[in-house]
């Protein structure tokens, strides 16, 4: 069994990405049964969301995130909490803008890239999860 659990908690700004980097270079040397594949899927994926936090949530005072990974021969997760505005929409399958477009590929490509994507709003709390789940010969 490789169950494991990570945490991170940041306030943005100053918090960047670095430290979610750093987090999952962590769990990854820690973790090597799980694919270049999906490593990347997954790292792209929370890169994404939390960026997409950091720049959409904060109203000017700032953003405070608590990002919880757990990892086991099955699957890989994440939920990220944040004090951000509370999000007003509902997750549906998104497309992707045309190339010209500068922004809104977010929540496309997190949902091209994971096998599950929700969001909730719990109070003064935004609660995003990611899963990826791993092929059954990785989870051997």
């Amino acid at each position: 069994m490789n169950d494991a659990s990570y945490s991170l908690t940041m306030f943005s700004p100053p918090a960047t990405l670095d430290e979610v980097h750093e987090l999952l270079s962590a769990v990854w040397e820690k973790s090597p049964h799980v694919s270049a594949e999906n490593q990347m899927r997954f790292e792209t994926a929370l890169i994404e969301l939390v960026s997409n936090v950091f720049r959409h949530a904060d109203t000017g005072d700032g953003v405070a995130c608590a990002l919880n990974i757990d990892i086991s021969d099955m699957h890989i997760e994440a939920q990220l909490s944040d004090t951000g505005e509370p999000g007003d929409f509902k997750l549906m399958h998104a497309t992707m803008p045309d190339e010209l477009s500068e922004s809104g590929r977010g929540i496309a490509l997190i949902q091209a890239l994971m096998d599950e994507f929700t969001f909730e709003n719990q109070g003064e709390h935004n609660i995003w999860r990611i899963l990826r789940r791993f092929t059954p010969e990785e989870a051997e």
